[in-house]
């Protein structure tokens, strides 16, 4: 199935969400409950089951399946209270998520700088210990409630190689944890050109981890990553989903990072490639 990023599409009312992803061809999507619907109040204590039902329901009469609940927090927020505030937002989106209809809770890893910009201490022992402890929590609660908790690793977060991700799928070792995988994520200036050898090494490190794709592509001007339509880019798609399609056959693949009026033609773009390779 392919799918779009909910906020993508816009901040809005609940209905209005279902219907806009639907009409756009898409029959799943990753809904980041406080960046997507502007008609409910998500902070924290105020998710219950009867709101999430409602909220699964406006988007099944739409037909469209909640793959992934996404709650992007800071795994290693160096203020202790925020980090603290924000495990239990995680934790919260995890006790509920089966109401919504979903099974799946998603978040990146974070950056020991508070805005989330790159630092180097973002690859230290300090960093690496911070995520383990973070997402052990996470995935103790995870265990309790029959939910899985998919962490995305990004070149500037902490959890930034895919050696760095199986290090952390090693230290938890728990069925609970699997992998949300967005190569571009993963690539930058620096490794652009060995994108085939990063993205070969991801599925054989955690192949079998991988439960969500995500799907953007890319550019590098003056040194910098820049967001482009899907087959605009340097990605090699037909590469990428020629892996995806033999080591994990009829997985969501959630379209992100799009402009709503290229949106459409993305989606067809990778119908085509997952028909031809």
């Amino acid at each position: 199935m392919i799918g779009i990023r909910a906020h993508d599409i816009g901040k809005m009312p609940v209905k209005e969400l279902a219907k806009e992803i639907s009409k756009k061809g898409f029959n799943c999507t990753h809904l980041a409950l406080h960046k997507a619907i502007t008609d409910y109040d998500f902070s924290l204590g105020k998710l219950n089951s009867g709101m999430a039902k409602e909220i699964r329901e406006a988007f099944y009469k739409e037909n469209v399946l909640l793959s992934v609940l996404g709650c992007y927090i800071n795994l290693v927020d160096p203020d202790e209270k925020a980090r603290r505030e924000q495990l239990d937002r995680f934790k919260e989106h995890i006790r509920f998520a089966r109401d919504f209809g979903c099974n799946v809770v998603a978040t990146e890893t974070g950056s020991l700088n508070r805005d989330w910009s790159y630092t180097p201490e973002n690859r230290t022992p300090k960093a690496f210990n911070m995520v383990v402890e973070s997402v052990a929590e996470m995935v103790r609660e995870a265990e309790k409630f029959g939910v899985i908790v998919c962490i995305e690793g990004v070149t500037t977060h902490t959890v930034y190689t895919p050696q760095i991700m199986k290090k952390v799928l090693d230290e938890i070792n728990s069925n609970n944890l699997q992998v949300l995988f967005d190569p571009v994520n993963l690539l930058d200036a620096d490794n652009a050109d060995k994108q085939k050898e990063m993205i070969s090494e991801a599925f054989e490190l955690f192949g079998d981890r991988i439960n969500i794709i995500h799907a953007k592509d890319f550019i590098i001007e003056n040194g910098v990553k820049k967001s482009v339509p899907i087959g605009k880019g340097l990605l090699d798609y037909p590469f990428f989903i020629k892996h995806v399609k033999e080591r994990k056959p009829g997985i969501e693949i959630l379209i992100e990072d799009t402009k709503p009026e290229v949106m459409e033609d993305s989606r067809r773009y990778i119908e085509n490639l997952l028909e031809k390779v």
